[in-house]
């Protein structure tokens, strides 16, 4: 999953504002230039929910009200991971709505909207499997119905965020995308129709699909996107090559714009194997957009307009997709579980 301090900075106005913003989880929402974004702010008329984003560190909480406003956004830790994760994080959860719930009295939740990391069946609840957070074949919806007594939507972080995106943001004209999330790691999302692809929790994986030999990926596969072209594979690989510890992937862009050599040379791996991996998923699935988000998609031009002409010197008759900028920064997977959480309702 991707964290905001794996950031590039991206040379449009108000872009650190924005950055910051997403470190901070603003109540008020803003899209990438740092301008408020009203339509995120505000779902619409509707029940009143709950909703709960869980990372690998921390856990983004709300509550929305009828209007749709977003009510006492917090960020806390994640519990430590272990067997008896999902029951010591329900109990946390549980904890935050009551919070959230005695600090707005007047707001009564109707039902819940929870998204995780990793292999998610929606339709059965159940968390198949998560390496950061050390569960498998976990019934995190049936424990969180059970705790919260209410109606639970249950869905994955990054797939859940992505339809956020054609709800509400970057991919709204675009019923046929892909939000990828580059970040310490990558993540996607399929949106065919307006509606996320999941095939049982298993599609979208697009940060271990394989483009390469080598590297060994942590996954245990070899040559996935995500081992070679993740804001942190960047800032590894340039340090295995060099010795020198670097603030990130983007000291690397800087140092190769600069003329570092070693760093040209992982930045153009990274933008190849980028560029190979959109340009499978262009023949295949032929995506009317690819909505890019998370930490390297500030790095504006230096990626964009590299994958955009990488992209075009690959294919042939196929129709290239527009490649956006995400809007939702670091809320999209909460505004997706309060709308999943509507949905319920």
């Amino acid at each position: 999953m991707t964290t905001p301090g794996d950031g590039v900075a991206v040379n449009v106005p108000r872009a650190h504002d924005a950055a910051e913003a997403a470190r901070a989880v603003p109540d008020v929402l803003t899209d990438a230039s740092g301008d408020p974004l009203a339509q995120a702010a505000e779902l619409g008329a509707g029940s009143a929910v709950l909703a709960f984003d869980v990372g690998g560190t921390d856990i983004k909480s709300a509550l929305f009200d009828a209007h749709g406003v977003m009510l006492g956004l917090r960020r806390t830790p994640t519990p430590d991971p272990g067997p008896d994760l999902p029951e010591r994080l329900i109990a946390r959860l549980v904890e935050l709505g009551a919070q959230l719930r005695e600090e707005h009295p007047a707001v009564e939740p109707v039902a819940v909207g929870l998204v995780v990391p990793g292999i998610v069946d929606e339709v059965a609840g159940i968390g198949v499997f998560a390496s950061n957070m050390g569960w498998r074949d976990a019934p995190i919806r049936a424990l969180a119905e059970k705790a919260f007594g209410l109606p639970v939507a249950f869905d994955h972080d990054v797939r859940t965020g992505g339809w956020a995106e054609h709800v509400l943001g970057g991919a709204r004209p675009y019923p046929n995308s892909i939000v990828l999330i580059i970040g310490t790691g990558i993540a996607g999302a399929l949106l065919l129709g307006g509606v996320p692809f999941t095939s049982g929790g298993y599609a979208g994986e697009v940060g271990h699909s394989p483009v390469a030999d080598e590297p060994v990926c942590p996954c245990g596969a070899r040559g996935c996107l995500e081992a070679i072209a993740s804001a942190g594979a960047i800032a590894r690989r340039y340090t295995a090559r060099t010795g020198n510890a670097v603030d990130g992937a983007k000291e690397v862009i800087a140092l190769a714009a600069a003329g570092d050599e070693a760093a040209a040379a992982v930045w153009n791996e990274a933008l190849d194997a980028l560029a190979l991996s959109l340009a499978q998923l262009t023949a295949v699935v032929a995506p009317q957009a690819v909505i890019i988000g998370g930490g390297l998609s500030r790095a504006g031009g230096a990626l964009f307009d590299e994958l955009r002409a990488r992209l075009r010197a690959r294919l042939s008759f196929h129709r290239i997709p527009d490649l956006v900028p995400a809007q939702l920064l670091g809320n999209a997977g909460i505004l997706g579980a309060a709308l999943r959480a509507r949905s319920l309702a």
